[in-house]
């Protein structure tokens, strides 16, 4: 029977034994046939089962990581030969998974733990900016395999010559809002050009918007008089029936001028559903800014980076460096990062984050 010292590293929030039991309740819930009838419904018992399920792991993990190591320091205090170096080991090998527990647990948002939008648009420069946002895209949905999240495209336009005009996906997973909106903001790309005949070096922008998926539960009417609802034929890939009908969906939102298209399905209903969902995330999250805005009025003016501006750069040449102007965190192997191991620069982002909100406190 684990000790009290042990208990209390996975007490409060990470609670094993109250988890368990909320879990098996939304197990028996998820195993009535009558659920699959309605889809919100299930849609929610199974986001819920998903949240319960990763809180559970995570308290025992903490329950073992505590149990174990109190082994070794009643061994250590006993003076067991040989206990310092089995000690180093075990704590090296718990540091990854404790730290990324401790993240977790900074994410303390409203929305945090809900999937998250992610909109991606080239900058000026033509061919050069679309590649580099075509590079920031494949750069998330590698991150998101690595995480095993699912991963929707609600709408991608392809460029001209090569690249993307815009893109639109849904990342499904834990924490995705909580993990990816510290991507908000505009990307510098640096590299010897593949599209210039003189191989000459160019500097390349692209900037990322990251907002949260509201749940259907959430209260928030949009008039129909405030929309105007475009209906053409999509282009790009996607075969004849995508290209030849009118299934392309353009939502237009006159009171604030938000713009949400859709394409990516045959069906102008789904296409149609996809962009109410996106524009209603967009509007939500408009309404929460402006509710900051006017408390940063009585707080009086804040210091962080808008999302506005540059926040991170690749440079590929003349050497390599990826580096995050906010929170310093800065990798040689651009390689790397660009093949979607970016958790690095997220945790030192999150770090930033609660360094930033305890100096204004």
């Amino acid at each position: 029977m684990p000790s009290s010292s042990a208990s209390s590293v996975s007490g409060g929030i990470f609670d094993v034994e109250a988890l368990t039991e909320k879990l098996a309740e939304v197990d028996e819930e998820a195993q009535d046939p009558e659920i699959w009838s309605d889809q919100d419904r299930a849609k929610k018992v199974m986001r819920r089962r998903a949240d319960l399920q990763q809180q559970v792991a995570t308290a025992a993990t903490l329950s073992e990581a505590g149990d174990e190591l109190e082994i070794l320091a009643e061994m250590a205090r006993d003076g067991d030969a040989g206990v310092d170096a089995e000690l180093a080991a075990t704590l090296d090998r718990l540091s990854p998974e404790l730290d990324r527990i401790e993240l977790t647990a900074k994410m303390t948002g409203d929305h945090d733990t809900a999937n998250a939008f992610i909109e991606i648009h080239p900058g000026a420069g033509g061919t050069e900016s679309a590649d580099w946002a075509e590079m920031l895209q494949r750069m998330y949905l590698r991150w998101c395999e690595r995480r095993g999240f699912g991963i929707e495209v609600i709408d991608q336009q392809p460029a001209e010559e090569a690249g993307i005009k815009a893109s639109t996906l849904l990342i499904k997973g834990p924490y995705s809002y909580g993990n990816l909106k510290s991507e908000n903001g505009v990307h510098r790309l640096v590299r010897i050009s593949p599209f210039d005949q003189q191989s000459r070096r160019h500097t390349s922008f692209a900037s990322v918007h990251v907002y949260p998926e509201i749940d259907d539960d959430v209260e928030f009417e949009i008039p129909e008089k405030d929309l105007r609802i475009d209906r053409y034929c999509s282009s790009g890939p996607g075969g004849q029936g995508v290209n030849t009908t009118y299934s392309a969906v353009r939502v237009v939102h006159e009171p604030t001028g938000v713009i949400v298209t859709c394409q990516n399905e045959r069906s102008q209903i789904k296409n149609l559903a996809s962009a109410m969902k996106v524009l209603k995330a967009r509007l939500f999250e408009l309404e929460l800014e402006k509710r900051e805005e006017e408390l940063d009025k009585l707080k009086g003016p804040k210091k962080d980076i808008s999302w506005g501006n540059q926040i991170r750069s690749y440079v590929l040449q003349p050497y390599r460096m990826v580096k995050d102007l906010r929170s310093g965190h800065e990798v040689g192997d651009a390689d790397r990062i660009l093949d979607g191991d970016i958790d690095g620069f997220i945790e030192a982002f999150l770090h930033w984050s609660a360094q930033q909100l305890a100096a204004e406190n």
